[in-house]
């Protein structure tokens, strides 16, 4: 290994030397705003070069960098190489100007960038947009060594790199504190992770023991399957040797079994007979006492008038829906019996009683004829169908009187009106 006598990187350098700008020769500097020269390394003021060294050259490419130039392996730590460098680039040395190509290398495309601000104000305004991407590095060269960086905007960039690196070192802090943390916290997941291999283990050994146990069973499983096919083949040869012996065996087994289908089905229709007889009866004892009602109510006389007659209003209903709304549910089958004498078609809605108000409109859709008993139905039923027939024009009569001679007159005013006119 080859040493220098004078080389300034075998010994420490002196703190105040990295940040002194008083006393220390430097050359000439181009004034910004004078021609379109960039600034050389050596021309910053002294408090420039620690932060230019430090955040735009890794500490071993500066290292590497050393090396090449002295052609000796440095054995300084890396402070004092950072001093060290800091000392030579104050004067346009060797070392001086291999950082200054080394950087204008590495941050070429920053540079080509910021060739395009042409004043004082378009550099700060891509500086202030550019140092907060991801190249803080470059952009901090390529604005120092800009022909327009004024004082104050070097004032300004240093300052920003400065509390920048605070806020670097702190971050560094928090990052070691959350790694110890996590150190902490790596611990106690080994130890979990360990007690849930044992459990693993554990019930591994347990699976284990219960696989050979199903296992075991399988094999015994399949030995009683084996005897029962055994037995099942026996048995079959012995079904074989019987049917030969007794012939014409299936045909009775197959007429056995159809005669036991047929007299179950003839059991479940004498059943469904039954059931219907007693059905009929009902109907007829229930038609019997209606047909009695019926002749109880038309006991008294009718009024005689022109409109009394069921085979006048027959011919002039013809097959036209008629729907009363309203009534005793006990009078609707002697509502129908009338409706229908006269040869319409009987509708019958109760008002809002038990069916549902909402299907009073469908019904009433579908009637032609309206009759409704008011003294039977719900308020609200009575006006639906008040505005409906309003609405529609349909031919509408109002009784009071829910009984069937009330009924026969308002057919008769319905009537003579036409299927388009209104009734009061």
């Amino acid at each position: 290994m080859c040493a220098r006598e004078s080389s300034p990187f075998e010994v420490s350098a002196s703190p105040a030397d990295t940040h002194a700008s008083v006393g220390v020769p430097a050359a000439a500097a181009v004034s910004p705003g004078r021609g379109s020269r960039r600034r050389r390394l050596w021309e910053f003021d002294g408090h420039a070069h620690c932060p230019v060294i430090g955040v735009c050259l890794p500490i071993a490419h500066l290292r590497r960098l050393v090396g090449k130039v002295w052609r000796v392996q440095s054995v300084a730590g890396d402070y004092d190489l950072h001093c060290g460098a800091i000392a030579e680039c104050k004067q346009r040395s060797a070392l001086a100007q291999a950082v200054q190509g080394e950087l204008d290398r590495r941050f070429v495309a920053a540079l080509r960038q910021s060739a395009k601000a042409k004043t004082t104000e378009a550099l700060s305004a891509w500086w202030g947009e550019t140092s907060r991407g991801d190249d803080l590095a470059g952009a901090f060269w390529a604005t120092l060594t800009h022909p327009r960086c004024a004082p104050e905007l070097e004032r300004q960039v240093l300052g920003e790199v400065h509390m920048r690196q605070h806020q670097v070192g702190m971050a560094q802090r928090v990052d070691l504190q959350r790694f110890e943390a996590l150190m902490d916290e790596n611990a106690t997941l080994t130890r979990e992770l360990g007690q849930a291999q044992q459990r693993s283990a554990r019930q591994a050994a347990e699976l284990t023991r219960r696989v050979d146990e199903q296992q075991s069973q399988v094999m015994r499983l399949r030995a009683q399957l084996i005897a029962r096919d055994t037995s099942v083949m026996a048995l079959k040869a012995d079904l074989q040797t019987l049917e030969a012996a007794v012939p014409g065996l299936k045909g009775r087994v197959v007429l056995e079994r159809q005669t036991q289908q047929q007299a179950e089905r003839i059991h479940a229709l004498e059943r469904a007979l039954l059931q219907a007889r007693q059905e009929c009866e009902r109907q007829g004892r229930r038609v019997q006492d209606l047909s009695e009602a019926l002749k109880r109510r038309d006991v008294a006389p009718e009024p005689a008038g022109p409109h009394a007659t069921l085979p006048d209003l027959a011919a002039s209903l013809g097959d036209r829906a008629v729907l009363c709304v309203g009534g005793r549910p006990a009078s609707v089958p002697l509502y129908r019996h009338i409706v229908e004498g006269t040869g319409g078609r009987f509708l019958h809605h109760d008002g809002g009683e038990e069916e549902s108000a909402a299907r009073l409109d469908a019904t009433l859709a579908a009637a032609d004829l309206v009759i409704c008993q008011t003294a039977c139905i719900s308020h609200n039923a009575y006006w639906r169908v008040k505005d409906h027939c309003k609405r529609t024009g349909k031919q509408c009569v109002f009784v009071e009187n829910p009984g069937s001679a009330s009924l026969k007159r308002a057919l008769a005013e319905l009537q003579p009106a036409s299927p388009g006119g209104l009734g009061a």
